[in-house]
This record gives structure tokens, C-alpha cells and sequence, in this order.
């Protein structure tokens, strides 16, 4: 044990003295460098707020190897609560390595998740431990079952079990017994208990398909009939002397989705009851469901085939039966995200108050995303939050001084604050984050609201996280200050973002970001690299840390912009996020379009030096304005493009563009592939061939396309990478040499 610690300790320090060494003799900023992890920015990582003691936890690696901490806050201390030499199975040498862990309900024991493997995105299969902390004892729970089998493992409200789903199957393990009860027999690759499908997973962020009752007498669990999804192959070359096959379970557009059904089972006598919940499986999707507090009942949301038509039903948990409490349609899609897209990671379901009487929903029916109060059995609904001004996300509701509090930028689509609003009182919203945090504010409130964990930046200064407590913004503790990170920084001399609003010849009013060359000359003309996105589920001009890339093409000449289009998630209201209804590829290219031709005329712009880059969307936006407006774009690299929309997932595309049956016309006028014919300039275009979201189906497509009318272009293929880059060996680094090459190839940098 001790030689182990002792050895990551050398390791550790041998590392960081390298990484020091070689930062230091480092005079220029490269792309090896950006890219060799030397400069990376600190970050706090996942921390854990204590429902019975005022403080968090944090996972933490040491010179003595993993450990989970505790700052006190009435203490105003660091406390150590498992150490290394607390990790260590019996009969092994060195301690697990913590991915994730979980408290039980009364914060004595916890689950440690260890050994993880990869689901398409995230690593959410792997093997969990229990660890008790005023025994100081370890022991593995599902140690029967298949190595890194166990799924979203987490204690009865009691403590005295956990549940964990294992190859499709529900199951309910003793702690103090390590007896098994597998609570679902059906579980196979095509009907999933207590998770989810490919699709559902990418396009609702449903993983984790079960959730205990109050009582810790019943599970509700999702089950997915996947058995008429059909396989989509990813053929792997180079793995082995034969190709090989890997499946996915992928509904393309115009292909009905998996059926889903929620079920709840006894855990006494294994019994289960389906919910009754109307509609045609297979033409509608359960995306949220959640238990009522201390009530056998359950709150799920359900949308119709288009997503324009939410219902949310109260569902009796013994007899099956449901009832519908709210009920919206929308001209375009329903938004059940009910966090500010731009700013994912906090957990949408629906917020119960009033103990159990009421929740709210955030909903844009009255054109601004706003906040409103629902009867639990329906009726008396209630705005709380008025105002032509979108609530980006809301944090917390203090329900006996009657305050709520949200993240909105009336101002500033751009940038994000906190404010609350007197529930009690018409007075208006109180901003609550001080002036001189300028730029995106994200926080992590505490379970009584008195504190929260506070994250800012803007374009020119990376994250800076302090705990704070409210409702003053008072100033605790700074847990990530970037000190060091801007100090190695500092010797490369970045320059400048700056914020710009553009209007077009159409009179659409775009927010736009620009970093010019250091040693910018306001008398003579440069060339242009727009880095694009511009689909609904991404907002790319917004006023937070830019990190180094972008920084690094303005230092070798290139005026870098990116801007934000209708359609975007921006807090601008209903009307610019639903624009684009039906429209994917052409409003939001045009808006692109039009921008940049209005940007040409600038003095210091070279009209005839324009690039333009992105990835996914982005890839598919830089496809379409090279093929639909040749005039303006000369190069291109496109990344993991959708060519056509009609091979993306039929969760995703049907929400934005209909359904095929009564609008295909659409589709295809959307599809960069149909343009294809225009291409002028000079195209490169990127793919992994294991791309399990973007299929590598859409560059065969559109390279066909393109051969059959004579269009030279270029072309780059990761073998196995999927549509993260990072998931090849060195692809990343390769990537972004090849995307820097290609353009100052073709739009040579600096001023003239």
C-alpha cells in the first residue's frame, strides 16, 4: 500500500515539473501546445450538497491517490471523509478509482461507482461499492452479476438497499445481506428495463430509467420495446483481420421510435403495474417521470409524435390509472428541457411544492420562456414570472419568504445573472448578482437556498468559482480562482474578444463575437474564419471563457468571429428560437449569409479571404453555405455533417422539421446534399467512420454527390472515431493541425 502511494506521489511530481519545464520554454502559442493538456484551466469537478449538514463534497485526487472531501461551511473547513486507505478491497493493493458516487439518504453510507465503461456518450456501466462511513467498511454490491454490468445504482430512501439495473433487468440487493432480487425477467438488447434506448438517450438525455418511492416499497421504471428499431451497422476494418459489425438500435426520420411504457413494481412481492397512460406507443414519448412526495402517485410527460403537443398526467401508482393535470400545444415543438440549452447540466424534472399541491412547468406560451404554477390535479394556474424576458433556467424556490430564484439577461442575450422575483409581492425582478461580474453567471444552489456554488467568466477571463451565500452574494470562500492558469497565460499575449450586434438585409438583428489579430492594423484588410453552429440546440456567441483555439487562429492573422442566427437557443424570445420551424438549413444559413455579406463591406475585412468551420451542426451550416452561397464562402472544413436530414434520428430532426409523411419537401430543401451541384470553393470535408449520431452514411452520400458532378474537394476519415474526436488516439491533435493547415492553405492569414 504504502509503495503504491509513494509511487503515484514521484509520478505525479515528475509530471507536473515536466509540464512546468516545457510551459515554461514555450514562447509561442501553438497547436501542439493547446493540445498537449499543458494549459489547462483548473475546474472544481462534480460537488455534492448534504442534505443534513451545511456543507458539499467533492471527489478529489491527492498525491495519496482518490479521496472525497467535505467543506464545512459553519466551520469554514476542509474535512477529509474517505481516504485512500479507505478504498482498498480486501485482498487488493490499491484503492478504487471513484468516477462517480452517491449518499444514502440519512448521508452514512455511500456508492461508489467504479470500473466504468462506455454507453455511447458517458460511462454509465460499471461496478459500485458501498462504503460505510462510521465502520469504515467496503463491500461490492452486484458482485454476482457480469463485471461493469451495473447501471444507476442507488439506495432505498431507508438505506437498507440499492437498486441497479444489470443487463436490461431490474434488481433490488440487502446491504447488509447482499441478497439479490431481480425484479424484471424480460430484459433483453431489444426490451430495455430502467434505461434507455440509443435515441432516447441522446435526444431527452434519459438515462437513468427508475426512481424509488418515498416509501421504499415501489420502483417506477421505464421499459423500451426497441424491437422494431432497426440496426444501423458501424463497420469497423481496423481492429481486427476480418471487419466486424457493431449495431444500433437507430430510428431514422420517418421511422417510428421505440415504444416506451412505465411500469411500477412491488418490491415485496415482484409484482408490476403498467401505468395507463392513452396514446399510441409508438406515436408518442414519455420523456420525464417523477414520484409526487410522500404520494402513490406519479407526475409523466408525454409528447405526441411531433413534440408539439405536451400532456402531463397524474398517474395512480396501484391502480394504473391517469389523469391529464396540464395540457400545451405549440405551432412548432414543446420544449421539455427545462433548462436553458445553452447552458445544459442542471436536472429538468418538474418542481413540486406546496408539499406535493402544486409544481411548476417553464413553458413559452406567451412568446417569453416563463414560469408557472400548476395544481397538482390540475387547474389554477398561476404566471409567476412575467415580462418580454426569457427565464434561462431557475435554480430555487423558497417557498415560505416567497421567493424564486432564476438565471435571465434581459439586456444581453449574450450573458446570464441571477435574480429572484417576490412571489408575495409585485415588484418586479431583483438582480441579484453584483455589476462587476460581467459575462455568464451559472450557480448550484444549496438544498435550504442559503448558499450556492458561483461560476463566472466571460470571453477574456476563464472561470473563477466561489461559494457564496445568499440572498446578499456574499463572497464564503474562493474554491477555483484560475490564478495560475491566467499567470501561464499571460506569456502568450491573447487577444481581445469583442462583442458586435449585426443586422442583415432581411432586418434580423444577430449577436456576434470577434477576436482580432494582436497586432490588428485598423488600415488594412483581413481575412475572416467563422466558426458556426447555428441549430437549435447550440448558442455560440456568448459572453464566457473562449478557451485558447479561437485565440490562437487570431494570433496568425485571422479576424475569428461566430454569431448566432434565428433558431439558436438565445434568450430572445419564442419568436427567434421557432423561426426556424421547418426551416433547418435554409433560414439559418441565410441568416449566416447575410451577416457575413454585411460584414464584407467593413473596411478592414478582405472579402475575397472567407473561411468558415464547424462540427455536427455546424459541419452541416458550413456545407450549406458553401453550396448555397459560393460567392461569399471560399473554404470550408466540414466535421461529422449531417448531408442529409433524412438519416438523422427521427427524435431530433421531427422535433425541428415535422414529419416526413406531410412535409418531406422541407427536409430535403434543408439538406446540404441537394446543393451540392454549387460548390466553387475549396472543401474539406471530416468523419469518423464509428459515428453512432451522425452516421459516416451522410459523407458516402455526399461524396457520391459530389463526384457525379466533377466537384474536387478533400476529404479526411478517422477510422472508429465516433462523433466526439476525442475518443480516437491523437485524432484531436491531428484534427485540429489538418483544420488550421487547410485553411491557411486556401485563405493565407494576415493583414494586406
Amino acid at each position: 500500500m504504502k509503495t503504491f502511494f509513494k509511487t503515484i506521489t514521484v509520478v505525479l511530481l515528475l509530471s507536473i515539473n515536466n509540464l512546468e519545464l516545457f510551459a515554461q520554454q514555450s514562447e509561442a502559442l501553438s497547436i501542439d501546445l493547446i493540445f498537449s493538456g499543458l494549459l489547462q484551466e483548473e475546474q472544481l469537478g462534480d460537488i455534492q450538497w448534504m442534505k443534513h449538514s451545511t456543507g458539499f463534497t467533492k471527489n478529489t485526487f491527492t498525491s495519496f491517490g482518490p479521496e472525497i472531501q467535505l467543506y464545512n461551511i459553519k466551520k469554514k473547513e476542509w474535512q477529509f471523509l474517505v481516504k485512500s486507505e479507505d478504498l482498498i478491497p480486501e485482498g487488493q493493493n490499491s484503492p478504487l478509482m471513484i468516477a462517480n458516487y452517491s449518499w444514502s439518504n440519512n448521508e452514512s453510507q455511500l456508492l461508489i461507482f467504479t470500473n466504468t465503461k462506455r454507453v455511447w456518450r458517458q460511462n454509465t456501466r460499471g461496478d459500485y461499492w458501498v462504503f460505510d462511513l462510521e465502520k469504515k467498511t467496503l463491500k461490492q454490491i452486484g458482485a454476482s452479476l457480469p463485471e461493469s454490468s451495473l447501471m444507476f445504482a442507488k439506495f432505498s430512501p431507508d438505506n437498507s438497499k440499492v437498486a441497479y439495473v444489470s443487463q436490461s433487468n431490474l434488481y433490488v440487493e440487502d446491504v447488509a445481506t447482499n441478497n439479490i432480487t431481480q425484479l424484471t425477467n424480460d430484459g433483453t438488447a431489444d426490451i430495455i428495463n430502467g434505461t434507455f434506448d440509443w435515441a432516447y438517450e441522446e435526444e431527452f438525455d434519459c438515462r437513468d430509467g427508475f426512481r424509488w418511492s418515498d416509501d421504499g416499497k415501489k420502483i417506477a421504471f421505464w421499459q423500451i420495446d426497441a424491437t422494431d428499431i432497426k440496426d444501423f451497422l458501424l463497420i469497423n476494418y481496423t481492429d481486427s483481420l476480418y471487419s466486424f459489425a457493431t449495431p444500433v438500435q437507430y430510428p431514422k426520420v420517418g421511422q417510428d421510435p421505440s415504444a416506451a411504457k412505465i411500469g411500477v413494481v412491488n418490491i415485496d412481492n415482484k409484482n408490476t403495474v403498467w401505468l395507463n397512460i392513452p396514446g399510441d406507443a409508438k406515436q408518442h414519448y414519455l420523456p420525464r417521470m417523477q414520484w409526487i412526495p410522500n404520494e402513490d402517485n406519479l407526475l409523466v410527460q408525454q409528447l405526441n409524435r411531433k413534440q408539439n403537443h405536451l400532456k402531463i398526467y397524474n398517474c395512480d401508482a396501484v391502480s394504473g390509472n391517469s389523469k391529464v393535470v396540464y395540457e400545451e400545444k405549440d405551432d412548432a415543438w414543446i420544449e421539455i428541457f427545462g433548462v436553458d440549452l445553452a447552458m445544459k447540466g442542471l436536472n429538468d424534472d418538474l418542481t413540486i411544492i406546496e408539499g406535493g399541491k402544486a409544481f411548476l412547468v417553464t413553458t413559452e406560451k406567451d412568446g417569453w420562456r416563463h414560469i408557472y404554477q400548476i395544481g397538482i390535479d390540475g387547474g389554477n394556474e398561476k404566471l409567476l414570472t412575467a415580462g418580454e424576458y426569457d427565464i434561462a433556467t431557475y435554480y430555487h424556490i423558497e417557498e415560505k419568504s416567497g421567493y424564486l430564484y432564476f438565471n435571465a439577461s434581459p439586456d444581453n442575450a449574450t450573458q446570464r445573472y441571477l435574480y429572484r422575483i417576490s412571489l408575495k409581492e409585485n415588484n418586479g425582478a431583483e438582480k441579484i448578482t453584483p455589476e462587476e461580474y460581467s459575462g455568464v453567471n451559472l450557480y448550484n444552489f444549496s438544498p435550504d437556498g442559503q448558499y450556492a456554488i458561483h461560476t463566472q467568466s466571460n470571453a477574456n477571463n476563464p472561470p473563477v468559482t466561489s461559494l457564496i451565500q445568499l440572498p446578499k452574494h456574499k463572497e464564503i470562500l474562493t474554491l477555483i480562482s484560475n490564478e495560475s492558469y491566467v499567470n501561464r497565460i499571460a506569456r502568450y499575449h491573447l487577444p481581445k474578444a469583442e462583442f458586435f450586434k449585426i443586422e442583415t438585409s432581411d432586418g434580423v438583428q444577430m449577436d456576434g463575437r470577434m477576436i482580432k489579430p494582436e497586432d490588428f492594423d485598423a488600415t488594412k484588410k483581413y481575412p475572416v474564419i467563422f466558426h458556426v453552429y447555428g441549430e437549435p440546440w447550440g448558442q455560440t456567441a456568448v459572453d464566457s471563457w473562449i478557451g485558447l483555439w479561437n485565440s490562437f487562429l487570431a494570433k496568425q492573422g485571422y479576424i475569428v468571429i461566430t454569431m448566432d442566427n434565428r433558431g439558436t437557443p438565445s434568450i430572445k424570445g419564442r419568436e427567434w428560437r421557432k423561426s426556424i420551424y421547418r426551416k433547418i438549413g435554409v433560414i439559418n444559413s441565410r441568416d449566416q449569409a447575410m451577416a457575413t455579406k454585411k460584414i464584407q463591406t467593413w473596411d478592414f475585412i478582405d472579402a475575397d479571404r472567407i473561411a468558415v468551420y464547424g462540427w455536427s451542426g455546424g459541419g452541416s451550416m458550413t456545407l450549406n453555405l458553401l453550396f448555397r452561397y459560393p460567392e461569399i464562402y471560399g473554404t470550408g472544413v466540414a466535421g461529422a455533417a449531417v448531408a442529409n436530414q433524412l438519416y438523422y434520428d427521427n427524435i431530433y430532426q421531427e422535433r425541428y422539421m415535422g414529419v416526413p409523411w406531410e412535409n418531406k419537401e422541407d427536409f430535403v430543401q434543408g439538406s446540404p446534399i441537394t446543393y451540392a451541384k454549387n460548390l466553387k470553393g475549396n472543401l474539406l470535408v471530416v468523419h469518423g467512420t464509428g459515428d453512432d449520431n451522425v452516421h459516416y452514411q451522410n459523407t458516402e452520400a455526399l461524396i457520391n454527390e459530389l463526384v457525379l458532378h466533377n466537384k474536387q474537394f478533400d476529404l479526411m476519415i478517422y477510422p472508429n472515431v465516433t462523433h466526439s474526436i476525442h475518443t480516437g488516439k491523437g485524432s484531436v491533435l491531428h484534427y485540429y493541425t489538418l483544420l488550421y493547415n487547410y485553411i491557411s492553405e486556401h485563405t493565407p492569414p494576415g493583414g494586406k
